[in-house]
C-alpha cells in the first residue's frame, strides 16, 4: 500500500510531523485558520500576516490546502494591518 503525501512538510514513513507545524503556525492558529491552510502557509515559509506581502493572491490561492474561507480571513487580517499582496 502506497501512502499519499499529505503536505509539502516533513513526512516520515507516511506521517506528517505535526509538531513542526505547531511550532510555526501560532499566528495562523490565533487567526482561526483551519489546519490545512495553516500547513500550506508554513510550507510556503509564511509565518505571520506581514509575510503575505511576499506573494501574490494568485500564488496564495494555488497553495495546496488554501480554501476560499481561509483566503477571505487572510484578506481581512491584511486589510486591518494595511498590508497588500505583492
Amino acid at each position: 500500500m502506497v501512502k499519499k503525501k499529505v503536505s509539502n512538510g516533513p513526512v516520515t514513513n507516511g506521517e506528517v510531523d505535526l509538531a513542526r507545524y505547531e511550532a510555526l503556525d501560532g499566528e495562523w492558529r490565533q487567526a482561526g485558520l483551519a489546519a490545512p491552510a495553516r500547513r500550506a502557509l508554513v510550507d510556503a515559509k509564511l509565518y505571520k500576516v506581514s509575510d503575505l506581502r511576499k506573494i501574490s493572491l494568485a500564488e496564495l490561492a494555488n497553495l495546496h490546502g488554501m480554501g476560499k474561507t481561509a483566503i477571505a480571513r487572510l484578506k481581512l487580517l491584511m486589510e486591518a494591518k494595511k498590508i497588500r499582496f505583492r
